[in-house]
Order: C-alpha cells, then structure tokens, then sequence
C-alpha cells in the first residue's frame, strides 16, 4: 500500500483534521497550541475567517491563469498593494510557488544582470533545497549531504554569531567583515561577485539576529564593488519581527533584491522576488516564468493576509507579544543553565541547549521539543546542530496565549530535565 517517504520524519505525533487560529485540533478532538505556524507561514493563524472568504470568492472566479499566458486581476492588484509595503525603490515582482523557487530566480537575476558568476552567502544560511539553492545553503549538512556536485560559483564568509564566537557584538561584526573582506581577496573577487544572498536573522541556522553593524557593512561593500544585496525574507519577512521585513531593524539598509514566500500567503504556495525595475528588466528573456506561479486563488490569499496584517494591527502585535514571550523565555533560562541563550526579534525567538561542557546539546532540545508535544505546546528545533527549539507562532497570537505557551514550555523543560 502507498505510504509517504519514511525520509519525512515529523516533529510532532499531530495529525490534524482542522485549524483555527492559534490552535490545531486532531481526530480525537484534542487541541494542540501551534508556536510553529507550519514553519512561519500561516502569519494570520490558522483558517482566519477573511482568508477562507477571499480563497472561496476568488476559487468560484478563476482559479487558474498562468501569468505569462494571460494576467488576471488578482496578480495586479497584489503587485500594486505589495509596493505599499515593500522597501522604497523595489518597484517590479516576479512571483513563484516556494522559497527556494525564489532564492534560485534571484540567483539567476543577479548573474545576469551583472555579468559575473559567483555569490557569497554566510555561515548558518539556509536558503532551500533545490540545486543552487542547497549549494548556497550552510545551516547543516543535512540539507545538502549526498547531492553532489553542488553548483559552483560559492563562496561562504562568517555571520557575527557573537554567541557562538563567544565575542561581544562589535567584536562579532568587526570579525564578520574582515572575514567579508578576506573571502572578496582570496575566493571571489569582487568583479565575479554577482551578490551577496543574507538572512536578515538566520533561520534554520539557529535564530541569529543580524546586527545592525553587519548589514550596514553589506550595504556599504556592495555599493563600493557593485555587487548587488539579496535579502532572503522568506522566514524573517511579512510581519514576523515586529517590522514588516527584518531588515528594517538595520535602519538606512535597503536591499537591492528582496526575497519573500512563507507568510505571505497565509498558507497557499506563493514567493516573490523584488527589485527595481531597472534590475529586474537586466534579466534575460525566458528566464522568468513557471506554471503556478502568481496562482489567482493564492494571489488573492495574499491580498487577504495583507488587509488582515493591516486591519488588525499584526506587525505591532508581533512587536509586543515578541517582547512578552522573549521576557518568558529569559526567566526559565535563568534557573536552567542548560539553556545556553535566548535570542531572536519579534515572534522569532529560540533558546539554545548546551551541555556543561559547552558542546550543542541536541539530544535535550529534541527532548524538551517533544515534551512540549505531549503537553499540547507544538514547537520546531534549528540549529547547525539542531539544538535550538525555536517558536514561531502566528502574529494573531494574544498575551493569553503567549502566558500559556510559556507555562507549557516551563512544564516542558522540568519534564525533560528529569
């Protein structure tokens, strides 16, 4: 009998039959508090009642017009609303179905429109899993382990994990950029350097904020050797940080790409890539298009989500309750040493396990990962070593739900503690 692949492990024992906003509900009528929003993309919660209206509405309409074939209203209208919110000057989008879909366009773009054929990325990156997307990713071997030869063209500086480097923040930056600038004079010299591909904050990399500093060092290297700057916001954008892109916590950086996918459709597969339409038209003939991509129905999931991010104030919620949950978390790791660090902006926000000796400890983050399960708390784990547990509920959350998340998390640390 047809089964899935025994590859799909799932983090969770959930098989859920319905959804309603904070909470998932499985066959036996048990309820389930989400802090995973399927990994960052269900930004209005489950099933938000607008959503399901905008998806009925626009299924009875079209549900199907390939954007290179015919254009439709909906695809127009949520270019047209998307420039109320993205950064100023990225005035032209090409949409796909998935992030890495995305990552792999933006690749292509950035070569070229400059002529040149390497990237940087940096240590921790996660920008998918297809080909180049893999190549260009250094969160964990597992995302690209037994696929080789990866795509060439790559070259991996460091990320101020002031942390993990066990340096403060400007001493993590000023290391970051000289090793930028080592890598521009030993691998990739900046005239074959088409781009530079950043995560705002890492996400499968651990939850790792970029500071500041570190990015404004982008913006200045990519303006003095004319490389281009790709913010991937595929986990970070659309709300999540309390900002509607985490860049914005970078104030005066704006990139010259930006990626996003995830919360932008609350649930229904659609990317995007933006640029300035200068850049964008530098793009060859052919090498934009796809068969799903800028779907009517998820066009018009994405409208939706926009109206109810705006309506019901979800970049400021985010905001607040990412303050709340983040204080939470601060007290149960002030009486567990094995959480080593809690770090993350908005409603991204991980705790890291170590060990006394200092080494990840990923057995205890899985552990206390599947305790919170079974107390009805859903959570993921990231990490290079995946001893992260990371919490990503949807901005719709309340302070009520973030005062039980945190009582079920507590709970969830003793459990595994013992």
């Amino acid at each position: 009998m047809p089964q899935l692949s025994p590859i799909l492990q799932q983090a969770t024992p959930v098989v859920a039959t319905h959804g309603e906003g904070m909470y998932l509900y499985d066959a036996d009528g048990r309820r389930h508090l989400d802090f995973t929003a399927g990994v960052g993309v269900t930004n209005t919660g489950h099933c938000h009642p607008r959503v399901v209206e905008a998806v009925r509405q626009q299924a009875g309409r079209l549900i199907h017009g390939q954007y290179t074939t015919v254009l439709h209203d909906q695809i127009l209208t949520l270019t047209e609303r998307l420039g109320e919110v993205l950064p100023p000057g990225l005035d032209a989008l090409f949409y796909l179905n998935s992030g890495s879909e995305a990552v792999e366009a933006a690749l292509r773009l950035a070569r070229q429109a400059t002529g040149r054929q390497n990237v940087i990325v940096f240590d921790g990156s996660f920008h998918g899993r297809t080909m180049g997307a893999a190549a260009m990713s250094t969160a964990g071997t597992r995302f690209r382990a037994g696929t080789g030869p990866l795509m060439p063209g790559v070259a991996v500086a460091p990320f101020p994990h002031a942390f993990e480097l066990g340096m403060s923040e400007e001493a993590a930056v000023a290391y970051a950029l000289r090793g930028l600038d080592r890598v521009l004079a030993t691998a990739s010299a900046p005239a074959e350097t088409a781009a530079m591909f950043i995560e705002p904050i890492l996400g499968e990399g651990g939850y790792v904020p970029a500071p500041p500093g570190f990015l404004a060092g982008l913006r200045e290297r990519a303006d003095r050797h004319g490389i281009l700057l790709v913010a991937d916001e595929i986990q970070s954008g659309f709300g999540r940080t309390g900002r509607f892109w985490a860049h914005e916590h970078s104030a005066g950086v704006v990139p010259d790409v930006l990626i996003t996918a995830k919360g932008l459709a609350s649930g229904f597969p659609l990317s995007a890539i933006a640029a300035p339409v200068e850049l964008m038209g530098r793009a060859w003939p052919g090498s934009q298009g796809g068969t799903y991509g800028g779907n009517a129905v998820a066009c018009a999931a994405a409208l939706a989500t926009l109206d109810v991010i705006r309506d019901e104030g979800l970049v400021d919620n985010a905001a607040e309750r990412g303050r709340q949950l983040a204080d939470g978390l601060r007290k149960t790791a002030a009486d567990v040493p094995a959480i080593a660090d809690v770090r993350g902006t908005g409603l991204m926000l991980g705790s890291e396990f170590r060990r006394p000796d200092g080494t990840p400890d990923a057995d205890l983050a899985k552990s206390v990962q599947r305790a919170a399960a079974d107390l009805g708390l859903l959570l993921l784990t990231c990490g290079v070593h995946s001893q992260v547990v990371r919490m990503i509920p949807a901005l719709v959350v309340t302070a009520d739900q973030v005062e039980e998340a945190l009582a079920l998390w507590s709970a969830a640390v003793a459990t595994a503690l013992r």
